[in-house]
């Protein structure tokens, strides 16, 4: 590991200044879960780490019926999950918390740092792969092992995006704050992600001196019932094969609106608006349910190895949104 210094903020103001410095390579240190792995192995080799935990009220959770939900990135994962407030009134958020890593992982990891992590792929994280994400000319995953990387939106990267909570906010609503020493600007969580197709070396917005101050979730709407299911290898401490996260504004059994978000099969968490359409309106029976989820894999272009992963999106959509809407099959 590369000798590196050690820089506590003072405030927000304080790190981006930071951060934005061009004569050093800086990175911003929340829990540190994931950057300090990628550290340790060699993927990155800052010269400084500015931490983000010394600044105050970065942890705070509140919530307002006017408002809705107020999320400071540094709020831990274990935090987000039980929040009672979240488990209320936004339960695919905090089923989406609730099933990252391990119990340890979840009380050091944070809900900033979660949707901000960088991809799982052995190539990228290999250090002997200069693969495309790392600057380099070639993603290995298509002539290589991709039994977990995406059926959707791939090329000319095909990782998978590896947040959980991130897919869960989209649905909801979210939007993120974003803090530079140019001011503050405020985006969807559909706008803070990056496709491979636009810059393979990046996964979202952020860049230089910017990092997110703020994630704010609307309050949830009359008759508003939501899920976040996955399918993991292990039980334990494994990211999602796939992942969806469903939000649905009911009257009775019908479904006035929906939202659909897809984990483990894009590069970035995957909005299904085709699916989405396909339920919006409708009563929600098995029928339109299987619709649905032959919709969201309409488009899939599966690799080698992961196939499977067609299969194994729709039976998960499928149980996500009946089980949204608190219906038995």
């Amino acid at each position: 590991m590369k000798a590196f210094s050690y820089y506590n903020a003072a405030d927000v103001k304080d790190a981006v200044a930071v951060l934005g410095d061009s004569g050093s390579d800086s990175r911003a240190l929340a829990g540190g879960t994931d950057l300090i792995g990628e550290i340790k192995n060699r993927y990155i080799s800052p010269d400084r780490l500015v931490n983000l935990k010394s600044i105050k009220g970065l942890d705070r959770i509140k919530y307002s019926r006017s408002q809705g939900l107020t999320l400071g990135p540094l709020a831990t994962l274990a935090e987000v999950a039980g929040h009672e407030q979240v488990r209320v009134r936004y339960p695919a958020l905090a089923e989406a918390a609730e099933s990252v890593g391990s119990p340890q992982l979840r009380n050091v990891g944070t809900i900033g740092g979660n949707i901000c992590q960088r991809p799982r792929c052995w190539y990228y994280r290999g250090e002997e792969y200069p693969c495309l994400r790392k600057g380099g000319s070639h993603c290995y995953a298509v002539s290589g092992r991709n039994k977990y990387h995406c059926i959707i939106d791939g090329g000319p990267c095909f990782i998978v995006h590896p947040s959980d909570t991130a897919p869960a906010l989209m649905a909801l609503g979210a939007r993120v704050a974003i803090t530079s020493a140019r001011g503050e600007r405020e985006v969807g969580l559909d706008e803070f992600f990056v496709l491979p197709s636009s810059d393979p070396t990046r996964e979202n917005i952020l860049g230089p001196g910017e990092i997110v101050t703020r994630i704010s979730v609307p309050p949830p709407g009359e008759g508003q019932r939501s899920c976040y299911l996955k399918f993991k290898e292990r039980e334990s401490r494994d990211f999602a094969l796939v992942g969806a996260a469903v939000v649905l504004e009911l009257q009775g059994r019908t479904c006035r609106r929906a939202s659909v978000v897809l984990a483990g099969v894009a590069p970035v968490p995957h909005r299904s608006t085709a699916a989405e359409k396909i339920l919006s309106g409708q009563a929600i029976a098995l029928a339109v349910v299987e619709k649905a989820a032959e919709a969201a894999v309409a488009g899939a272009e599966p690799m080698e190895e992961n196939g499977y992963k067609v299969q194994l999106t729709k039976t998960i959509l499928k149980r996500a949104v009946l089980r949204a809407a608190g219906v038995e099959v």
